[in-house]
């Protein structure tokens, strides 16, 4: 959700394509890792981001290739700075691609935490774990947005 009087600017950190496939998964989640450090998150925003880059993939995976390997999913990482009347937000876009059943995860429900049974967590920790997250469908590609601000760096003049 954007501010009045916001602009948004980003520039690329980080593209990374894969196959559908459950075993890289750990490889992701260390490329997250180093990346949300050297972006300088601190080491809780660092696991959220992991934490939520890691389910959204999966759930990919899952559902949208319905378990098939060899599917391609594509991310993309960006620095983001919204710049608003009352200063500079600066944070992390990554932005996943896949070619998957469409599926909005913006609009599914979540299932109740009270509710004891395995599976069905992966979007309350996206959305615990992210400040905004948006889906589109564009074509035949799912295109499924989160962006993660830094907390420390609000209203800093340069990100």
């Amino acid at each position: 959700m954007r501010r009045p009087g916001c602009k948004l600017s980003r520039s690329l950190l980080l593209r990374l394509e894969l196959k559908s496939n459950p075993r890289l998964l750990s490889v992701v989640r260390a490329a997250v890792k180093s990346l949300t450090e050297v972006s300088g998150f601190s080491a809780h925003g660092c696991r959220s981001v992991t934490r939520a880059v890691d389910e959204a993939l999966s759930n990919i995976m899952r559902h949208s290739y319905g378990g098939l390997l060899g599917e391609p999913i594509t991310l993309y990482f960006r620095r983001i700075q919204r710049r608003f009347d009352a200063g500079t937000d600066c944070g992390l876009e990554v932005q996943l691609w896949d070619h998957g059943v469409k599926f909005d995860p913006t609009s599914a429900p979540v299932r109740q935490l009270k509710e004891l049974r395995p599976g069905g967590l992966g979007l309350h920790f996206i959305r615990q774990a992210v400040d905004t997250i948006e889906y589109r469908r564009v074509g035949r590609t799912n295109r499924l947005r989160l962006i993660k601000y830094l907390a420390d760096h609000k209203s800093q003049p340069d990100c």
